[in-house]
């Protein structure tokens, strides 16, 4: 019986663990078994991987074959080890040397042609791959790019699986990946386009700044929408590690760009209200995957007309709010998806838009006035840190020429305003106000007295839980950094409550 060993890589949630791919070729009738937990995708991968070889003119032995994906224990899903199996039979037979074999982490899905096609989650299987101390990894060259930005380990990209069996013959050289460089993307949506609405505008200055969650709500046509597609043009941009991080679970999602390398720009995701559960949060059946939020992280994740989403859903998301990470439990597995975004939600304040409305007479009745406002309980919105009403429009606003002032000058002060929170949150492990952890926020906040007052006394009069006033200590802090104030002091406070007007209503 002759035996072959390959390594590869399994990706569970965002993180590869090594597999050891054994192939074993023994008399008997023909025959080709796949082992070791793995998923219906791999079980196909047998004729794949038959006809992968018959294309790249070798011969498949007319034996027993055994392919053993081992730990046993952990489950494999995706065609990523077509490429392993593949190369593992023909060292069986003596067509590859093993020892070079031995050298690799193989990843990839054979085509029947032998064409070796992309897979899901190549930056986590070279990390993985580099954790373990191989020397190079073997891979598509579609993925070559992402897995290019792992230092410690050599990128070998192929296109065929008969150019792989060349170059472990010594036959060829493989070309190296391009250089990618990370080039961000100038967003078109300017925030000189927006008419009046000097205080969401505002709201959208300070929410950028410290990293807040962002509620507005008001009739139809005041702007929330166009208001929140302009918040990405005023966030500061992606630092490496956080590149890295947006990058990786991009990956895993298998929604980078065809030749993609490292994301620069900061995700703007907007799922429909008929998003699912585990659409929202991540999860799936056999095999788990990110949600919009998770796809959100160092992003923003926008929810237009939030009341209509499903409320099962948007309670989902108070733990993420709260974390940072979403961890999702089935009965065969578990896995940790970070999910650091900032949350912007648009809502009507009914059904018809127009309750309160001077002009238009709401035709709502109470009850699904009642029914509409549920959607969005009082824990959700205790855990967005600014709330602000968007007024309709006035005459002279819409007809007014006058421009608003631009994105480029607003992430100016952004950009600045996170650069003294950087420096002051180091000790504290966070950048952002927004993350500031509660046992920290005295220290960190800075408060006068008459800061402090203020906000004891907005307990009684506005009713605020303690998260709420936590929430507006870290607002009150980013408004004070925005000003460059070392010290928050009591106009930062009344900056902050007037952004919990929503909170009083309740």
């Amino acid at each position: 019986m002759a035996v072959a060993r390959a390594e590869s890589v399994a990706v569970v949630g965002l993180d590869g663990y090594p597999v050891e791919v054994e192939v074993a070729i023994a008399q008997g009738l023909p025959a080709f078994n796949v082992v070791g937990l793995p998923d219906a995708s791999i079980q196909e991968s047998r004729e794949r991987v038959r006809a992968a070889v018959a294309s790249s003119a070798e011969e498949w032995p007319l034996q027993r074959i055994t392919v053993n994906l081992s730990p046993a224990h952990l489950r494999k899903a995706g065609p990523g080890f077509d490429l392993a199996i593949a190369l593992g039979v023909l060292a069986a037979r003596g067509r590859v040397a093993q020892e070079r074999l031995r050298e690799l982490c193989l990843l990839g899905e054979l085509s029947l042609d032998g064409s070796v096609r992309r897979v899901r989650g190549a930056l986590a299987s070279a990390m993985a791959a580099a954790n373990a101390g191989k020397r190079a990894i073997l891979l598509p060259r579609a993925n070559a790019n992402e897995a290019s930005l792992v230092g410690g380990i050599e990128v070998l990209p192929v296109e065929h699986l008969a150019q792989a069996v060349r170059f472990l013959r010594g036959e060829c050289v493989l070309d190296p990946p391009t250089v990618w460089r990370a080039v961000e993307t100038v967003d078109d949506l300017d925030l000189a386009d927006v008419r009046g609405q000097e205080l969401p505008k505002h709201a959208l200055e300070v929410a950028a700044s410290g990293g807040h969650n962002l509620l507005l709500k008001g009739p139809p046509g005041g702007g929330k929408t166009m208001l929140a597609r302009r918040l990405p043009g005023i966030l500061p941009p992606l630092t490496h590690t956080e590149a890295l991080e947006v990058t990786q679970i991009y990956s895993v999602a298998g929604l980078l760009p065809e030749d993609s390398g490292l994301i620069a720009q900061r995700p703007f995701r907007a799922p429909h209200q008929s998003v699912s559960l585990a659409g929202l949060v991540g999860g799936g059946g056999l095999a788990p995957h990110p949600g919009e939020a998770s796809l959100a992280h160092r992003g923003i994740l926008f929810m237009d007309e939030a009341a209509e989403f499903r409320r099962d859903a948007v309670q989902a998301l108070r733990g993420p709010l709260e974390e940072g990470s979403i961890t999702i439990v089935r009965g065969r597995w578990s896995v940790t998806y970070p999910c650091r975004f900032q949350l912007v939600a648009a809502t009507n304040p009914c059904p018809c838009g127009y309750s309160g409305d001077a002009v238009r007479q709401c035709k709502c009745l109470p009850g699904r006035l009642a029914a509409y406002a549920e959607r969005l309980s009082g824990p959700v919105i205790d855990r967005i840190d600014l709330q602000v009403e968007v007024d309709r429009l006035k005459k002279r606003e819409i007809f007014g020429r006058e421009p608003g002032e631009p994105s480029a000058t607003v992430r100016e002060r952004v950009v600045r305003a996170r650069e003294r929170q950087q420096e002051r949150l180091a000790p504290f492990g966070v950048a952002t106000n927004a993350e500031i952890p509660p046992p920290h926020l005295e220290e960190a906040c800075r408060l006068t007295p008459e800061a402090k007052r203020a906000i004891e006394a907005s307990v009684d009069t506005s009713g605020l839980s303690a998260r709420g006033v936590h929430r507006v200590m870290r607002v009150a802090r980013t408004c004070a950094d925005l000003s460059g104030a070392e010290k928050v002091d009591f106009r930062d406070v009344q900056d902050a409550l007037s952004f919990r007007m929503l909170d009083r209503k309740r």
